[in-house]
Order: C-alpha cells, then structure tokens, then sequence
C-alpha cells in the first residue's frame, strides 16, 4: 500500500518484491494531478514487474480493481476494508474479492488502537468465504510470526525479504 510515508523507495521496493504481488496505490497526501502522475509512473513499474495495480478512490484509472469500503464500487477486483465479524460480513454481501482485516499488530496509521493480535486475526479470518489479507503493522517477520500467506503494509513495505 502506497503512502507518504512510504513513497521515498517505494519504486525500489515495487522492483523487489515477489512476481504477482499486488500494489494497492493510495497517496492521499497529493494533490489530483500529482497523483494522477504518481499513480501513472508507479502503475506502470509494478505492472512491469507483474503485479496487479488497486486503486483506492472514485477515478477510474485503469487499475486492476478497487480497494476502499464495502460501498465503494471499482471495477475489476474489489478489495474491502474490515476491522469485526460485522464489517466482514458487510464485504462478502458487498461481493468482495478479497478483504483486508485489520489492525492485526500495532501501527503507525493508528497509534494506540486496539489489536486484533494473532488469534483474533484468525479466529476473525476463519468466518470470510472470500480471501482475507492481514494488515496492520504487518513486515516479513510479521508474516511469519502470524503464519498467513497473504498480507499488506504500508511502513513494512521496506521489508522486502519476503517469506
């Protein structure tokens, strides 16, 4: 997942991560046609690269899918939000694709926020009938430790050794 605080290496880190990978583009910290540009140059290297281009907002940019709340419509993949039993049930009636949960270890985005830990991860990740992508302080030691194969970051993003 794009972010400010990740954009410095993220073209480096987009090169290096696993063939297939999929890039959630964000950048909310730009303005439209800066991030309009960005989305184009960063689009363009992660398809290069094989993986699959989301997009998180209302354009229509030629990406891959969406990524947002259950509301949100996109074309292509949907990729939904869920933090509770509720808000997953809310993405599968949404006909999502795939469901990122989270926080599943503390963050940055949300200092202080509750966790949903490891087993609350996955006792919560047991109940989707659709994929579930762990979010939320997740890095490649996280991954391990959480013993899931699908996951996203946006400050781990740097940590690219890739379990």
């Amino acid at each position: 997942m794009s972010d400010a605080r990740n954009d410095t290496g993220l073209a480096e880190t987009l090169r290096a991560l696993p063939r297939g990978s999929g890039f959630v583009f964000r950048h909310y910290h730009l303005e439209p046609a800066q991030r309009r540009a960005r989305f184009d140059e960063l689009a363009g290297i992660a398809r290069s690269c094989g993986h699959k281009v989301i997009l998180s907002g209302e354009e229509d940019w030629g990406a891959d899918g969406s990524y947002g709340p259950p509301e949100r419509s996109g074309k292509g993949l949907k990729l939904v939000t869920a933090h509770d039993s509720a808000e997953i049930e809310k993405a599968v009636a949404a006909q999502a694709d795939g469901i990122f949960l989270s926080p599943v270890f503390p963050t940055a985005s949300h200092p202080g926020a509750a966790t949903l830990g490891v087993h609350g991860f996955h006792e919560l990740a047991r109940q989707s009938p659709v994929p579930v992508i762990a979010l939320g302080g997740m890095n490649a030691q996280r991954a391990l430790e959480l013993d899931w194969p699908r996951w996203g970051a946006i400050d781990g993003l740097g940590s690219t050794n890739m379990p």
